[in-house]
């Protein structure tokens, strides 16, 4: 056990802000400060006695830990994974060895959170990606129409020269080919109706995406709701909500294949920043599967267009739909790996706060 002139100087702590929880020389907490308490969901009298694994609990936590008690170093462990009782956190940890009268009396754990700000960061660069793409792709499917048009017309031309039925199948093949680029063409420019913006109830367009593909799914292939009924309203384009949704979900009916499981999560979030932006209310829509998982090559690059890994993909419904969600000032986010991945959109429900500098 910890000296307790040492616990009672250390609960000075609770004035900061920095979670701080105080380890014995067995690794067992003797102590934790209230932004410990908030940072871990739980509280002190709770975790009092047991061990550091208990709240550190990952191999490399408490690897880290005991080196930090046993080579009495202070040791920095960044970006470092745990899990709370309500969700996994990224925080920075130091941990420094705790000496009273020259006698080791455990280690003191000082953690900071910094996945928000991780967040922010990577969302702010999928924004500034987007723009860059939506730019690109827009000249570059600009050009390529109005040529493309060009060949089309020619080959109708042609083909009302041509007497021999045998060579018609050649302009028919030309034709047939550029109506199926020009389809491809406008996917990539997008919709040019403007958006109808009205209050829309989220689970509604679930459970129209959930009517459009439950009949084309293997038997083996489930759908699993886990809805919040409290989610307010919130003012979007339905049609073009559907459409997000039903890409994002495409994409999980080829991951699982022919058995598995897709989870589709909704939940607010409350004063969450969107591209800078401060809103009280953001919706959170997760779709989750058990598939295959998206190849690493490919996690820095799947709302790029063009990009897919599936033969038969076009590589655009992801892209399509980050262009969507920007449009209602929302996002896309994604984590994966085999077994699992999860898309999550973000969407505000109520009206911006402030613009954050």
């Amino acid at each position: 056990m910890v000296n307790e002139k040492v616990k009672v100087s250390f609960e000075l702590s609770d004035i900061l802000t920095t979670a701080v929880v105080l380890l014995d020389t067995a690794l067992c907490v003797s102590y934790m400060n209230v932004a410990a308490e908030v940072l871990f969901g739980q509280s002190r009298q709770r975790v009092m006695g047991k061990p550091c694994s208990y709240l550190f609990n990952t191999h490399i936590a408490a690897h880290y830990l005991e080196f930090a008690l046993h080579n009495r170093d202070p040791q920095t462990l960044r970006e470092c994974t745990l899990k709370t009782m309500h969700e996994e956190i990224i925080v920075d940890c130091i941990a420094s060895p705790l000496r009273y009268e020259g006698d080791l009396e455990g280690v003191i754990v000082e953690l900071r959170r910094i996945d928000q700000q991780l967040r922010l960061s990577r969302e702010h660069q999928l924004w500034k990606e987007q723009e860059a793409t939506q730019t690109l792709v827009r000249g570059l499917a600009h050009e390529i129409k109005n040529p493309l048009g060009g060949v089309r017309g020619a080959a109708q031309l042609l083909e009302g020269e041509l007497i021999d039925p045998e060579l018609k199948e050649y302009t028919h093949i030309i034709i047939s080919e550029a109506d199926r680029l020009k389809v491809l063409v406008d996917r990539m420019l997008g919709s040019p109706h403007p958006q109808k913006k009205e209050p829309i109830n989220i689970h509604e367009v679930l459970e129209r995406v959930r009517k459009l593909v439950q009949s084309d799914l293997p038997e083996q292939v489930k759908l699993r709701f886990d809805y919040d009924p409290s989610i307010p309203e919130l003012c979007a384009d339905k049609d073009r909500l559907i459409q997000i949704v039903l890409n994002i979900t495409g994409n999980a009916v080829k991951a699982v294949g022919n058995q598995g499981l897709i989870l589709f999560r909704t939940r607010v979030m409350r004063y969450l920043t969107l591209n800078r932006k401060t809103y009280r209310l953001v919706l959170r829509l997760e779709i989750i599967d058990d598939g295959e998982g998206v190849p690493k090559a490919l996690q820095d690059k799947v709302f790029f267009p063009m990009i897919s890994g599936s033969a038969e993909g076009t590589g655009l419904g992801l892209s399509i739909a980050q262009s969507l969600a920007n449009k209602h000032n929302g996002l896309i986010e994604f984590e994966s790996k085999p077994g699992r991945t999860r898309f999550v959109l973000l969407l505000p429900i109520s009206d911006e706060l402030k613009e954050n500098n």
